[in-house]
């Protein structure tokens, strides 16, 4: 019988009243699970293009100026993923997954606007989580991962569209 891996937990949400478009990945990978931090892989591209959206350069500060500023922003952070099994980092190894409380989080943002999924494997859990009657506007994103390999301008184009939700 092959390994379904070791069960993963996903890190509590970043998040405030001024939250007003929340960014949700899978699970944290490998190298933010040893370092704590979301998107902790350095060839992760994720703090990059967020910072394109909003307008700071995310990717060479510090991990809590790094927070601290997308909260700043009127960004949150969270994942779909409550617990998983999974081997590795891919999405695509998650097993026997157990969603967070999506709606029920969302439902405690009173300024909120926007969920964005960071990746497909993202947006099939959270979309699930929250129901076909989420009242939301709800954007899929390619993924940040350095495993979905296309292009940093192609990514940015598509990212770029969560900045008017900010203001």
């Amino acid at each position: 019988m092959d390994d379904p891996g070791a069960l993963k937990s996903s890190f509590a949400p970043v998040i405030d009243a001024g939250t007003r478009l929340l960014v949700l990945g899978s699970l944290p990978g490998e190298v933010s699970l040893t370092r704590t931090q979301y998107y902790a892989h350095p060839q992760n591209q994720f703090w990059r293009l967020m910072g394109e959206v909003v307008g700071a350069d995310l990717a060479g500060a510090g991990y809590d100026d790094r927070l601290a500023r997308l909260r700043a922003a009127s960004v949150g952070l969270w994942d779909v993923v409550h617990t998983a099994r999974r081997t590795g980092s891919l999405d695509a190894a998650i097993r026997d997954h157990a969603p967070n409380a999506l709606a029920a989080l969302a439902e405690t943002l009173p300024v909120l606007r926007a969920i964005a999924f960071n990746g497909g494997k993202a947006s099939v859990i959270g979309r699930a989580a929250l129901g076909l009657e989420a009242r939301w506007t709800l954007v899929d994103l390619p993924s940040s991962s350095p495993a979905y390999t296309i292009g940093f301008e192609r990514k940015r184009v598509e990212w770029l569209k969560l900045a008017p939700f900010l203001h």
